[in-house]
C-alpha cells in the first residue's frame, strides 16, 4: 500500500504539469486552430530564466513572476512574427512553423545560457511529508495547487468575464465573433501570452524537483500534447484529466515494469488514441466547429 501511494504521489505531481502544458495547447487550439509544439519550450524557458534570475541576485518570488512575464512577452512575439503572417496557410505548414519556432528557441536557450543541468530551489524547503506510508516533497503540493488554481483561475476567467466570453466565442466560431465586433487578432495574442506564461509558470514550478536544461522542451510538449489528445483536444477539463492519467500512466510504468519504458507511455497514448478515440475522453462536445 505505501508503494502505491507512492507512485501515486508522484504521478500526480507530474501529471499537474502534463495538464498544464496541455492546457497551453488547448487555448492556442480553440483560439486559432494551431497546434504548438513550442509549448514545451515555453515550460523549459520558465524554469531557465527563473534560475538564472535567481543566481543574479533576484529573490525567488520576484525570478518566477519575471520568468513568467517574460515567456508570455515570447509568446506573443511568437504569434505576431510566426503564426499571424501565416494566416491562411495550411494546417500542417502552420505545424511545422511552431516545430521550427520550437528548435530556435532551444538554441537560442542555449546561446544565451548554457549547456548544463539547472535546479531552482524547493520554495517552501525539501523536508518530505509522511502521509499514508509514503512521502511527499512540499514542492509537488505547490505544483498540484498551482495546476488547480490556475484551471481554477481560467473558469472564472472564461465564464465570468467580456475577455474570456470573447475567446470562447473566437473559438466556436471565428467569422461570427468578428461580425460582432470581436478583434481576432488581439484575441489570438492573447491566448499565445496565456498558453506561454502557463507554460512558464508550469517550468517554475516543476524544475525544483526535476532539473532544466535547455533540452527538456520536447519531452515536455509531446507528453503534454499526448495528454491534451487523452482528454480532447480543444477541451480544458480534458487538458487536466488527460494530464493527471498520463502522470499516473508513467509512474505506474515506472514503479511496476521498468523506469525505461515510462516515458513510451505517452506514445502509447498518442497511438490508441488516434487509433480508438480520436475525440479524447471529452472531445466531442469542444472540437465541433459551426
Amino acid at each position: 500500500m505505501p508503494e502505491l501511494m507512492q507512485f501515486l504521489f508522484s504521478g500526480v505531481t507530474v501529471g499537474a504539469v502534463y495538464a498544464l502544458v496541455a492546457l497551453g495547447f488547448t487555448i492556442i487550439y480553440n483560439a486559432s486552430d494551431v497546434v504548438n509544439f513550442a509549448q514545451g519550450e515555453f515550460a523549459m524557458l520558465g524554469g531557465m530564466i527563473a534560475v538564472f534570475a535567481v543566481s543574479a541576485g533576484m529573490p525567488l518570488p520576484l525570478a518566477a513572476v519575471v520568468a513568467i512575464i517574460v515567456t508570455g512577452l515570447i509568446g506573443i512575439g511568437l504569434n505576431k512574427l510566426a503564426i499571424e503572417p501565416a494566416r491562411g496557410a495550411p494546417v500542417v505548414s502552420l505545424i511545422i512553423i511552431t516545430i521550427g519556432a520550437a528548435i530556435f528557441i532551444k538554441g537560442a536557450t542555449k546561446l544565451i545560457f548554457d549547456k548544463q543541468l539547472h535546479r531552482l530551489p524547493a520554495f517552501s524547503g525539501d523536508t518530505p511529508i509522511q502521509l499514508m506510508g509514503a512521502t511527499i516533497l512540499p514542492q509537488s503540493l505547490w505544483v498540484i495547487a498551482g495546476a488547480i488554481g490556475v484551471f481554477i483561475g481560467l473558469w472564472l476567467f472564461f465564464t465570468r468575464t467580456l475577455i474570456g466570453r470573447a475567446v470562447l466565442a473566437t473559438s466556436n466560431n471565428r467569422l461570427a465573433a468578428q461580425l460582432v465586433g470581436i478583434n481576432i487578432k488581439w484575441v489570438m495574442t492573447l491566448a499565445f501570452s496565456l498558453s506561454a506564461a502557463i507554460g512558464a509558470l508550469a517550468g517554475v514550478l516543476i524544475t525544483p524537483i526535476t532539473l532544466t536544461s535547455y533540452d527538456v522542451g520536447i519531452a515536455l510538449a509531446l507528453k503534454g500534447f499526448a495528454a491534451a489528445m487523452l482528454g480532447g483536444m480543444g477541451n480544458p477539463k480534458g487538458a487536466l484529466v488527460g494530464g493527471i492519467v498520463l502522470g499516473l500512466l508513467e509512474a505506474m510504468t515506472a514503479g511496476y515494469i521498468s523506469s525505461q519504458y515510462k516515458d513510451a507511455a505517452a506514445f502509447i497514448v498518442i497511438l490508441m488514441v488516434l487509433f480508438f478515440m480520436p475525440q479524447g475522453l471529452f472531445g466531442l462536445k469542444s472540437t465541433d466547429r459551426v
